[in-house]
């Protein structure tokens, strides 16, 4: 097979035409520039090994590719991208186009660990000379496709975080992106927050070149000049002037950049690594040079690299090992507008960009490459090879390289004709798309953007419009004052010619995880694959084959985003399972975080069980977290044995914190826990007990501490009382000790109103401070001029305080309605929005009880409202006389003496007996004998 090289001395007049030109009007400095173009454009197609220059989804690139192919059949292809993604390459044709490859990583060894989860995607569209490689290469006998550029691993390796470890940022790189969209909804989002790797990024780097382009150009994007003034003219272009066009273009670029560019270093070892890479293969395989192709961006074909070309004697590039991160590699579904926003095109570039395509194989007659048995492809060309007796052949030789780019530079491009045929059509159809979607569109609307399109294209240099003329005009026709509906003019301008189209990953190509979460789901009788959101009925009563998939969905509704898996009816929380439940259903739509699911583990089970794992031993885990864990395990896994790990683990966690930021959720969720084990369990399990020992005497202890400090908010000091008040009788029964709560009370000496009031209401809890005391020093409190402007802050203690004694519900009343009564509006208003949004905040523990005593305080009905008297406001009741210590008990205690010392030795009281003038024995007898039973139970006790 012949080489496809330029021989010598070929671009030798274009050289001195541009050199003599330089000197006339730009010195030795554009001289050096326009003379260093052909240079590069001369090195590039002498070199023995023939170069391919790409841009990324270039359709002018397709075609040529698909033109070369057919042409030359090469037997080997080494093709710019990660050489690790080779082994999923062959699994594209089950898939149905644009995906993406994606390397994927949580576990990192040799990585900064906030860089986790490391992601990488290199996306694929039909209209790339990628793919036609690809499928030429996959489907063709005998033709060996090698990945050259730097693996997954290296392209982190590389990455300029590294000198500044838990930066989440990367800076944009020849070839690479970081996604500026990962919080986008929508379809523009499937690729996340992944760095993108492209075969051809072809953009300057100096910002003043392009704008000067897009200024001279009279377009608003880069895609759009690259489209009129590259595209366009380079579709029907012969291969040797796409070539050199194309090196020309990527040498101007490479030529043209800022000084100091962070990215030449990267870029450069790229090019040593690919060089060195196909040097290897080349000396492992013995193959021949002239029956290869090189597939790189036009911006590599023009290195200057020491490695460049077959012929150089330099030492091959140092490639170092790659690190211990364990990758794992999958296919995830892409679309046109998630490419856009991964690599920073104009909206709408990559679908206009598949019409270019489409149109293109019209017009040339191309045959396209297609993997055989895709997904929405048509029937593949075949690549076979031309063989003699099962052996190939070569083909007949090219003819020499001649110089095509003198011819291109001087002549101006060829415009085409009007095609008012389509520029009619797309007329006709926005208006009808614009009538669907809610704009008051007409016939005069269609003649009019036809008109202005074709005005447009005349003041920019064009005789037929461009796409991006008819969305402009289309805008200024047909976009009013709003937009009627969820899509504008120029969105439904995108979905005109040519949609966003969105890729899918097909089953074989699935994890296994994804496999086994689609085959345990084939009981709901729904296609899941599909993109459309599907509502599932469950009926789990009716039918019980339908409870796994109803455990099943759970889980996913764990792990997946909120609208993958949504439930409409039914819930799953402690304590309840649902008879009916109602799903609706994307995991379509969101396939790829299905598919990103794949990576951690066999089923969902076994990844979420990591997750809550990862989730409690995290170094900022707190007992909070670790008891929402705890409860996720009970909900979605069961088992004892996980629980009781994760229990244990929170039991620690809340031993070594040493802030209560996070009582109110831990008191919330362990009171949640224990309700559920006291009703399913005959005991509760010991990380219970250890929990509840555990914070009793850890609360005792920071008590103190935390009515101090200013920085404890009343809500954590409260929710700590909440826990020690309603957990005292189980940590009493489980060994703890009364008086440390009631010592670590005494030791509290607040400062802040509201914890004043806590404080008050914890002493009255405890016995330490009578109701009386605390109604008299709360009317102290409404009487003094100078505690008026601080008691709305008493007041939000009290109220705080209902979490730990909720038996003060009538004195909260009483106390607020006394100050709803008494207080000036210069310091009651300032202060409800603050008792609005606590009791909002906090409405499911505290609004409750308040209603409650306010109902049973308040009258009823509106007749008694004249007529009633607070209780606190009524006249003291004449006292009650007590009952003489006499009768059946007092003869029945006087009977038995020491079970009463037993009990008020147990209760911590003094045995003391007083002699009394009781009644008779006769009246005694005479009250038994009336009351026979009575005293059969009372005896009845005495013995057992």
């Amino acid at each position: 097979m012949s080489e496809r090289t330029a021989p010598a001395g070929v671009f030798g007049a274009l050289r001195e035409q541009l050199t003599g030109a330089a000197h006339a009007f730009g010195g030795d400095s554009v001289s050096g520039i326009l003379s260093g173009l052909v240079d590069d454009v001369d090195r590039a197609l002498r070199e023995k090994l023939e170069i391919f220059p790409v841009c990324h989804h270039s359709p002018a690139s397709a075609v040529a590719m698909a033109r070369r192919l057919h042409d030359k059949r090469p037997s080997v292809i080494y093709l710019e991208l990660c050489e690790d993604l080779a082994p999923l390459l062959t699994e594209l044709r089950n898939c149905r186009l644009p995906v993406a490859l994606q390397a994927f990583a949580t576990e990192l060894d040799g990585f900064p660990a906030a860089w986790s989860p490391l992601s990488v995607v290199a996306p694929i569209t039909e209209a790339s000379a990628e793919y036609q490689a690809i499928s030429y290469a996959l489907d063709t006998p005998g033709v060996e496709l090698v990945l050259v550029d730097r693996s997954t691993d290296h392209v982190f390796q590389w990455d300029p975080r590294k000198d500044a470890a838990g930066d989440a940022d990367t800076a944009d790189e020849a070839g690479e992106a970081e996604s500026s969209e990962s919080e986008a909804d929508g379809d523009g989002a499937l690729h996340g927050d992944s760095v993108g790797v492209e075969i051809g990024d072809l953009r300057p780097r100096f910002a003043e070149l392009e704008a000067h382009l897009l200024h001279h150009g009279k377009v608003r994007h880069w895609s759009e000049w690259w489209d009129q003034y590259v595209e366009q003219p380079l579709t029907g272009a012969d291969y040797d002037t796409y070539r050199q066009v194309m090196v020309l273009v990527g040498s101007l670029f490479r030529r043209l950049r800022p000084e100091g560019d962070e990215r030449q270093e990267l870029d450069e070892n790229r090019e040593r690594h690919m060089w060195t890479r196909m040097r290897e293969h080349l000396a492992a395989t013995g193959a021949d040079p002239s029956d290869c192709l090189y597939v790189c961006g036009a911006f590599h074909a023009a290195s200057r690299v020491e490695q460049f070309g077959l012929a150089s004697d330099a030492e091959p590039f140092d490639i170092t090992p790659p690190t211990s991160t364990r990758w794992q590699y999958g296919l995830i579904p892409s679309s046109h507008s998630a490419i856009e926003a991964q690599f920073g095109l104009a909206s709408g570039a990559v679908s206009i960009a598949a019409a270019t395509w489409a149109k293109a194989l019209k017009r040339s007659g191309v045959k396209p490459f297609r993997l055989e048995g895709q997904k929405g492809a048509a029937k593949p060309s075949k690549g076979r090879r031309p063989t003699k007796g099962g052996k190939p052949v070569d083909r007949e030789e090219d003819p020499p390289v001649a110089d095509r780019l003198s011819g291109f530079l001087a002549s101006p491009p060829a415009l085409d004709d009007l095609d008012e045929a389509e520029l009619l059509g797309w007329c006709v159809d926005i208006v009808r798309l614009a009538r669907r979607n809610g704009y008051l569109a007409s016939t005069a609307d269609a003649i009019a953007v036809f008109e202005t399109s074709v005005l447009l294209a005349g003041m920019r240099g064009r005789a037929r419009p461009t796409p991006y003329d008819f969305q402009d005009a289309a805008i200024t026709c047909i976009e009013k004052d709003a937009v009627p509906g969820r899509r504008d003019v120029r969105r439904l301008c995108e979905i005109l010619l040519g949609g966003d189209r969105i890729g899918q990953v097909g089953y074989e190509s699935l994890p296994p995880l994804a496999r086994d979460v689609l085959d345990r789901l084939e009981p709901l009788g729904l296609d899941l694959e599909k993109r459309t959101i599907q509502r599932a009925l469950l009926d789990l009563n009716a039918d019980p084959r339908l409870v796994p998939c109803s455990e099943l969905l759970w889980v996913l509704r764990r792990l997946l985003p909120d609208d993958a898996v949504r439930p409409i009816m039914g819930s799953r929380k402690l304590g309840e399972r649902s008879i009916q439940e109602s799903w609706d259903l994307a995991i379509g739509r969101n396939q790829r975080a299905l598919v990103e699911l794949g990576y951690e583990g066999v089923t969902v089970e076994q990844v979420l069980e990591q997750r809550l794992r990862r989730s409690v031993w995290d170094p900022r885990a707190t007992a909070a977290v670790a008891l929402q864990a705890v409860e996720d395990a009970i909900l979605y896994l069961g088992g004892r044995r996980f629980v009781d790990e994760l229990g244990a683990r929170a039991v620690e966690l809340l031993a070594a914190e040493r802030t209560v930021d996070d009582a109110p959720e831990v008191l919330r969720r362990v009171r949640r826990l224990l309700a559920h084990y006291r009703a399913t369990e005959p005991e509760l399990p010991e990380w219970c007990q250890s929990f509840v020992t555990a914070g009793y005497a850890h609360y005792c202890t920071l008590l103190p501490t935390a009515f101090l400090d200013e920085d404890t908010g009343v809500r954590q000091v409260a929710a700590m009382l909440g826990f020690l008040f309603g957990m005292e009788s189980l940590a009493l029964s489980l060994g703890c000790d009364h008086a440390q709560l009631e010592l670590a009370v005494r030791q509290s000496h607040p400062e802040a109103p509201a914890k004043v009031a806590l404080l008050w209401a914890a002493k009255s809890q405890l016995g330490l401070m009578p109701l009386a005391e605390l109604r008299e020093r709360c009317d102290e409190l409404l009487a003094n001029p100078l505690v008026i402007p601080a008691f709305p802050h008493y007041m939000s203690g009290f109220v705080q305080a209902l979490e730990p004694a909720p038996t003060l519900a009538p004195l909260v009343v009483e106390v607020m309605s006394k100050a709803f009564a008494r207080l000036p509006d210069s310091v009651l208003l300032p202060w409800l929005p603050q008792l609005i949004t606590t009791l909002r905040k906090h409405a499911r523990e505290l609004v409750p009880v308040l209603v409650r005593e306010a109902a049973r305080t308040f009258p009823a009905t509106l007749d008694g409202v004249d007529s009633w008297v607070p209780p606190w406001e009524r006249p003291a009741a004449a006292p009650v006389a007590a009952p003489t210590a006499s009768g059946p008990v007092s003869a029945l205690l006087a009977a038995n003496p020491a079970a009463c010392d037993a009990v008020a030795a147990l209760l911590g009281h003094p045995a003391e007996w007083t002699v009394s003038t009781g009644p008779s024995n006769g009246e005694v007898k005479a009250l038994v004998g009336h009351h026979p039973a009575t005293a059969d139970a009372v005896a009845a006790l005495l013995t057992a």
